[in-house]
């Protein structure tokens, strides 16, 4: 491949899809308290019922509701109060005609019993009677034995990444340990010689190094394990031991920097001259992110993602993002987009999709996407903005009061 042929979003996208699942994880076995954000390697089938006992979803009485028909509060009827079912014990009790049992929520009902009544539709009477106050329906404040999970459904799919909710579904079916993929391990390089640490004063013609931190973060948003491997100058040496390092440590590498064209530009040189490494493409019709290329070397995946600040982590958001948290790429109909109106009208050039920052505001119609003007090497204007709006290949720009998508920032 030529470099600085340029594909299309959807062309590079494709690209990496063929070659993504060329790059292998392992199963690991991993505590409930550190699987969130993981993937699961199987399905996870119901083992039993939950909540696995019929229980009572309000404090009240345990009654047969065909003696609570007709009552009111102008017609109270009586029932005799048989007993009380304790939280966290078996209801050794029954509720037979005419009967009723005092239930806490979540206790265990009595059998005998099809519905409770809350507490405050009851009043006490002496000698161990009750009024009901109003009618319950069968079922009425009452969870079934399998209402919540049912034994033999399938509860959680293989490759779901675990949410919170996830996480305690499987501690009610009894996991304490759950296997899993391990994490994508991404290494991060920042490259060019005018980039300095963050702690360093920058010198004349130098800037504090963004990438890297910012980087790290998006692969950490993505449930991933990121390991910075410093700065590298133009040093071609530096950087193919650098960068093999890093391959050897990690599924995915990223490098952020000399990815574009450019005499003192290694990355490409690098690339080039590896015996198992592809260039799958270098140069992608997007603005920002156009000098964003990506190669496989033999079953792990190098990005360069260009170096400035807006560009890389919309290059990121566009290619990186979705393999770490998905394994593939979305269809616009199942992007996490909002709905918004654009505020102000937008200009592009033909053949090339452009991806502008917008935030969102409150607006008498709904919500507004503001676009925030900026070049790309300004991180502020990412601090402000909430996500992008795409404006296709094929428009020269939008109308203001277009209704928009926006995809938010994770």
């Amino acid at each position: 491949m030529e470099f600085f042929q340029v594909l299309t979003l959807t062309e590079a996208r494709k690209a990496l899809a063929e070659h993504w699942p060329r790059i292998k994880r392992e199963p690991i076995v991993r505590d409930l308290t550190e699987a969130l954000g993981l993937e699961l390697t199987q399905d996870v089938v119901a083992g039993e019922n939950i909540p696995g006992f019929a229980r009572a979803t309000v404090d009240g009485f345990a009654v047969r509701s065909r003696d609570t028909f007709g009552a009111s509060e102008g017609n109270p009827l009586p029932l005799r109060l048989k007993g009380e079912v304790l939280m966290g014990r078996p209801a050794e009790i029954t509720v037979g005609p005419g009967e009723a049992v005092a239930v806490s929520t979540g206790g265990m009902m009595p059998g005998g019993a099809d519905a409770v009544v809350m507490l405050e539709h009851t009043e006490s009477l002496p000698s161990g009677w009750i009024n009901i106050l109003r009618p319950v329906a069968p079922g009425e404040n009452v969870m079934r034995e399998d209402e919540d999970v049912k034994k033999g459904q399938l509860v959680l799919e293989a490759g779901r990444r675990l949410r919170p909710q996830d996480i305690g579904v499987l501690a009610a079916l009894g996991y304490r340990k759950v296997v899993v993929w391990e994490p994508w391990r991404v290494g991060i390089l920042a490259t060019g010689e005018e980039i300095v640490p963050p702690e360093a004063k920058p010198g004349p013609g130098q800037v504090r190094d963004i990438n890297s931190y910012t980087l790290y973060a998006l692969v950490r948003s993505c449930g991933g394990e990121a390991k910075l491997y410093g700065i590298v100058p133009d040093d071609l040496d530096l950087l193919r031991e650098r960068v093999s390092r890093a391959l050897a440590e990690n599924h995915v590498v990223l490098l952020s920097g000399g990815s574009s064209v450019g005499t003192r530009d290694l990355t490409l040189r690098l690339l080039a001259e590896w015996d198992e490494g592809v260039i799958l493409f270098h140069g992608v019709s997007i603005r920002p992110g156009k000098p964003t290329l990506a190669a496989v070397v033999g079953d792990k995946m190098i990005f360069g993602l260009p170096g400035h600040p807006v560009s890389a982590m919309v290059s990121f958001e566009l290619f990186v993002r979705p393999l770490l948290s998905y394994g593939y790429f979305k269809s616009p109909e199942e992007e996490p987009v909002v709905e918004a109106i654009l505020s102000r009208p937008l200009l592009s050039d033909a053949g090339r999709e452009d991806f502008v920052r917008v935030r969102l505001v409150a607006g008498e119609e709904g919500l507004l996407a503001v676009p925030i003007p900026g070049k790309s090497g300004l991180i502020s204007t990412m601090v402000k903005a909430d996500g992008l709006v795409s404006i296709p290949l094929n428009k020269a720009g939008l109308e203001a009061g277009s209704r928009v998508k926006v995809r938010l920032f994770a």
